[in-house]
C-alpha cells in the first residue's frame, strides 16, 4: 500500500528526516513511535503531501504510484487520509459543507459521476448515528468550539464517509477521554479494507488495535534493533 524509499526531508534548509525506508502492506495496523522531535509528525505530513517540507531524496509510492511530487488534494482524492494533531479553525463553514464538499470531490474522482444530495445525506446519517454525533454538531463551523474529543469524533466521521485505502492518524487517541478512545478503536476495527499507519504513545490504546508492525524514529532516522 505504501513504500518509502530513501526518503529525506528538510524545512528551511534544516534536515528533519534522514533516508528513511519503510514499507507498510495493505490493510496493515502500523505505529509510529519515538519521543517529540523525534519526526514522527514531519514523517506523516510529508506523506500527505504538506507542502511545508522539502522532499530532497527519495520515493513516497503510493499503491503503485510514486506520489513523491503530487500535491495534498490529488493525494486525498487518490485514497490517502489524514488526521491531524492539531486541526484548524474554519470559521464560516459548517461541518455540513465541508463534508458535503469532500464527499462530492472523492465521488467524482473515483467514479467520474456527481454525488446527487440525497445519497450524500444517507451516507451520512448512517455514520451520523454509527458515531452517536449529534445534528446540531453538523451546522456548527469546522472545529471552532469543538472540544478535543468532538474533534476527534467528527474526524471519525469524515473517515466512515470517505473510506480511504490509508487512513495516516497522528496521535488519535491524544485529547481524548476512554469513551472517545473506544469509538477510536472501534471504528479502526470495523475497517478493514482501510490501511492505517498511526501515531501513539500508549501502549494500551494501541494494543487493542491488533498492530501488525511498529517502527520507532529517533533524530529523524528509523532506529534499527
Amino acid at each position: 500500500m505504501l513504500e518509502i524509499k530513501n526518503l529525506c526531508v528538510s524545512m528551511d534548509g534544516k534536515t528533519l528526516l534522514k533516508n528513511i525506508n519503510m514499507v507498510v502492506p495493505d490493510g496493515a495496523r502500523y505505529r509510529l513511535m519515538g519521543h517529540n522531535g523525534s519526526g514522527k509528525s514531519t514523517l506523516v505530513n510529508t506523506i500527505a503531501g504538506d507542502s511545508s517540507y522539502t522532499i530532497d531524496d527519495g520515493q513516497i509510492i503510493f499503491n503503485g504510484t510514486d506520489i513523491t511530487h503530487e500535491n495534498a488534494t490529488t493525494r486525498a482524492l487518490m485514497g490517502i487520509f489524514l488526521g491531524a494533531q492539531n486541526v484548524p479553525e474554519i470559521p464560516g463553514l459548517t461541518v455540513l459543507s465541508f463534508l458535503k464538499h469532500s464527499m462530492i470531490a472523492h465521488h467524482n474522482y473515483e467514479t467520474g459521476h456527481d454525488l446527487s444530495m440525497n445519497e450524500f445525506l444517507e451516507k451520512l446519517e448512517i455514520a451520523r448515528k454509527q458515531l452517536n454525533i449529534p445534528k446540531d454538531w453538523l451546522n456548527r463551523y469546522v472545529n471552532v468550539g469543538f472540544s478535543g474529543g468532538e474533534k476527534k469524533r467528527i474526524m471519525l466521521l469524515r473517515l466512515i464517509l470517505t473510506q480511504p485505502m490509508l487512513a495516516i492518524l497522528d496521535e488519535p487517541d491524544s485529547g481524548a477521554d476512554a469513551d472517545v478512545q473506544q469509538q477510536i478503536i472501534d471504528t479502526i476495527n470495523n475497517m478493514p479494507k482501510t490501511t492505517f499507519l498511526f501515531i501513539s504513545h500508549q501502549d494500551k490504546f494501541s494494543a487493542a488495535l491488533n498492530i501488525t508492525k511498529t517502527t520507532t524514529l529517533s533524530g529523524g532516522e528509523i532506529v534499527i534493533k
